[in-house]
């Protein structure tokens, strides 16, 4: 319990970032949705758009002029903020201690290191579901001037529910490489770049057929925002996948980190 605390004690300045961040982003959008809103003349300028782009980046598959539609395209963008947080709470959560020398006191405690390890989880566990309700109230108090009906309110709470699992899946890959990496300084920028490396793997799947397999191995489209809105439930392929990324990484986390050298 000491651990869990003083982690999030730790890194609640870093939840008050990223936390404004989204917040800005969420009052820009909407600021930029009110041109939208109920005005179709705008969804000319997508006409001009080359049409790759638009399978690319699924604009295809939502009605700017809409709340629903216009949350939508901004899922994706909200996906990269949670998941880039989460990748870097869960390499930092563990792999700080070696770079700030502190690994010898966390080692003179009276705890094994999978307690360790658990402890400083479930810490930035708790910052990614703060991060997740502030998103989440966010969208809420700057959707109200738009008078949001109840498939707004269906589709917010499924793309958040889809956002948290994503959530778990990069802090899951951020813990293993925090434990795993002996380069540990690197451990932060490997996870980003990997999400990044997904996240253009999405991209370009949708470009062409023959990228469709592409998915398979990118988050960013197990949960697919024209999926969520237009059938209003999750694939359970890609729920299982989900998990099977979820528990792998982190048993492979409990088990690296047991065994491998740390530097003090």
């Amino acid at each position: 319990m000491n651990i869990f605390l003083r982690e999030l004690k730790a890194n609640f300045k870093s939840l008050l970032i990223w936390g404004g961040i989204v917040i800005l982003f969420v009052v820009i959008s909407f600021a930029k949705f009110s041109a939208y809103a109920d005005n179709p003349e705008m969804l000319a300028i997508l006409d001009t758009m080359p049409s790759a782009m638009l399978d690319a980046f699924n604009l295809q598959a939502f009605n700017l002029t809409t709340l629903s539609g216009f949350y939508g395209v901004m899922f994706t963008y909200f996906a990269l903020i949670l998941s880039i947080a989460a990748a870097m709470w869960g390499s930092d959560i563990i792999s700080k201690e070696e770079r700030d020398k502190t690994v010898e006191f966390s080692l003179t405690l009276p705890v094994t290191r999978s307690k360790l390890v658990t402890g400083k989880t479930l810490a930035a566990l708790a910052n990614c579901i703060g991060l997740l309700l502030i998103t989440w109230g966010a969208t809420v108090a700057n959707a109200q001037s738009y008078q949001p009906d109840s498939q707004f309110y269906h589709f917010l709470a499924l793309g958040m529910l889809a956002l948290f699992i994503m959530q778990l899946m990069f802090l899951a890959i951020g813990i293993f490489l925090g434990c795993a990496m002996k380069q540990y300084k690197r451990a932060g920028s490997v996870a980003v770049s990997l999400l990044l490396v997904t996240y253009f793997m999405s991209i370009i799947s949708g470009m062409h057929e023959k990228l469709d397999f592409l998915k398979y191995f990118s988050p960013f489209k197990y949960f697919d925002a024209g999926e969520l809105l237009h059938k209003g439930q999750m694939d359970t392929t890609y729920l299982l996948l989900s998990a099977v990324i979820i528990v792998v990484a982190m048993v492979g986390a409990y088990y690296t980190y047991a065994r491998r050298d740390l530097y003090i």
